[in-house]
């Protein structure tokens, strides 16, 4: 049967492609991009994250380099994002449709050794993913080269715009080739966002499509549990929530490929039965995983979202989030997979305490309430295990035929109590159960979400501040001292000394990107940046202090490494 992506001009290749990672359907944002973007002709698209977007763009840029059949030198295509999790994702979707083709795409960002990325450059590659802050850089350094660019794509423009990369935008397209085409993606399209394509973009195709409604009820059937551990213990405590659930069949959801097989090797020295997805696999691995899948061989699929897309399971119990998904949308194709044909489904959902608040926006686009659990204790475990090992023990007897086995019980109730021979077959049925479990004493510090902070923010998107709370760009930092506006919640600040400052070309944009970016913290904890001259104070909220100082350190700032420490008090002159 034809492909309904041919019928989009997609090339044979590329459509078999899709097929073989279970793209069945193109969504409306790709019906309406992809043929004018294979025509050559610029974009504006409105579109939220969930929608499919990222096929949208990234098939008509795969095209174009196939057709021009080259090796990878300087880049074909730019593709900017706003944060480090968005240009993998998009790296890993690039790599997943054309990487058997070929074609080469790198991820480029803030936190990365810069070095490293430059020596990636030098050997060539076809599509450049970047956060705007790192591409400047390179491109300042001679590192990245735009004269053989053919398209650019702007993703998340919104976002990129409240995080303070407006001026950073502007310069990398002076940057680029006059002819080349261009497509901007934003979930909404204010006038900034406006004046940037009608300055930009050249008659272009306008492309909306509207968020998809979720109505109240919609999942009815699927249990949604979160549990809020730090990042160090998620690995321990997922293992004791799935010894407690006990599922069928889960899928686990990762955000790379790397954290796909970390975390498959970790779960496999869990005892659990596991196989992975995600677009390194070849099709004939892919295949041999699909065949375990579906003769129920395996208790947990660990795969990242490109991966999974198209994937339909029958017996799928369980969907777990290793992390809170980008965007809401994200979180209801998700746990949709599960509770299907009248079963209940489980969502399960890992939040690390500085994502909390990514569980209301979820909930209020679901209009569902997502329970908020406590890690099970390895007491809770060995409960449940028993409990298990009671089932099994109560469809035997049920079962009857245990005739056979009487003449055992018969001689040893000669000898000892008869409750006391039924407890050693338990005994025994539950080691045998058990064999494969691990033994987890592992101490799991419990975690107070209201602990000093706002349990939920009244608007905003997830994991960013309300528009208009963010101040972020260089228009709202003019002069040093400029202030931010306070984080809600009462929460303590503290200020962390930065030794670059407007000598060094410093803007409060480079320091709440980098912050936001790296710590993956809402840019909501930022408080009063001041510039000086040879250095920089930033508030930040104290919970956030040490992993804002570690970004900080571990990333370049106007292309150097600088000093960052705990800004200390100045001593009282009296």
């Amino acid at each position: 049967m034809k492909s309904p992506f041919i019928d989009l001009g997609l090339s044979p290749e590329l459509a078999q492609v899709l097929a073989g990672l279970g793209y069945e359907e193109p969504t409306p944002i790709q019906s309406q991009s992809i043929p004018p973007l294979l025509a050559g002709r610029d974009l504006l698209g409105q579109a939220a994250t969930g929608t499919g977007k990222t096929a949208a763009f990234a098939l008509p840029l795969l095209q174009r380099v196939l057709a021009a059949r080259r090796k990878p030198a300087q880049p074909a295509a730019l593709v900017l994002v706003p944060t480090r999790e968005l240009a993998i994702q998009v790296a890993e979707a690039l790599h997943s449709y054309g990487g058997k083709l070929g074609t080469v795409a790198l991820p480029i960002y803030g936190g990365a050794e810069f070095g490293r990325q430059a020596q990636a450059l030098k050997r060539g590659v076809h599509v450049v993913v970047a956060t705007p802050g790192r591409a400047l850089d390179h491109l300042r350094r001679g590192t990245l080269q735009l004269q053989s660019l053919g398209s650019v794509v702007l993703d998340e423009a919104d976002e990129m715009l409240d995080m303070g990369f407006a001026e950073d935008i502007e310069l990398i397209l002076e940057a680029t080739p006059a002819g080349r085409q261009m497509a901007l993606f934003s979930a909404t399209l204010p006038p900034r966002i406006a004046a940037i394509a009608d300055r930009h973009l050249r008659e272009p195709e306008r492309v909306l499509i509207g968020r998809e409604k979720t109505e109240k009820g919609t999942l009815p059937r699927v249990r949604q549990t979160a549990y809020v551990v730090q990042r160090a213990h998620k690995v321990a405590a997922l293992g004791r929530v799935l010894d407690l659930e006990a599922p069928a069949l889960a899928l686990v959801f990762a955000r790379t490929r790397t954290e796909v097989d970390e975390l498959a090797e970790k779960l496999r020295g869990r005892g659990f039965q596991v196989e992975l997805l995600h677009g390194g696999l070849s099709q004939d691995q892919r295949d041999r995983v699909m065949k375990r899948v579906r003769a129920g061989q395996i208790d947990l699929l660990v795969a990242t979202d490109v991966a999974a897309r198209g994937l339909d399971v029958e017996h799928l119990s369980h969907v777990v989030n290793f992390d809170v998904p980008a965007s809401p949308e994200s979180y209801v194709h998700r746990i949709g997979r599960t509770g299907r044909a009248g079963r209940e489904g489980v969502a399960i959902t890992l939040v690390e305490p500085r994502e909390h608040r990514l569980l209301r926006n979820i909930e209020q686009l679901t209009r569902q309430k997502i329970d908020v659990a406590t890690v099970p204790t390895p007491m809770d475990v060995r409960a449940r295990r028993l409990d298990m090992t009671r089932g099994a023990l109560r469809s035997l007897l049920e079962e009857g035929e245990l005739d056979s086995y009487r003449v055992v019980t018969d001689a040893l109730a000669s000898e000892f109590d008869p409750l006391d021979v039924a407890a050693a077959a338990v005994k025994l049925a539950h080691q045998t159960l058990q064999a494969d479990a691990a033994h987890d004493e592992e101490h799991i510090p419990p975690v107070d979400l209201r602990a000093g902070r706002e349990p939920w923010p009244k608007s905003g998107r997830a994991g960013t501040a309300p528009r208009g709370e963010r101040g972020a760009g260089p228009a709202a930092h003019k002069a040093a001292g400029a202030k931010r506006r306070a984080p809600a919640g009462g929460a303590a600040m503290v200020r962390i000394f930065v030794g670059a400052g407007r000598s060094a070309g410093l803007r409060p944009a480079d320091l709440v990107g980098a912050i936001a970016n790296e710590a993956r913290v809402s840019a909501r904890e930022i408080g009063a940046i001041e510039i000086e001259e040879r250095f920089a104070l930033v508030e930040v909220s104290d919970q956030i202090a040490e992993d804002a100082i570690r970004a900080l350190r571990a990333t370049s700032l106007r292309g150097q490494r600088v000093t960052v420490r705990r800004d200390q008090p100045r001593r009282s002159t009296k």
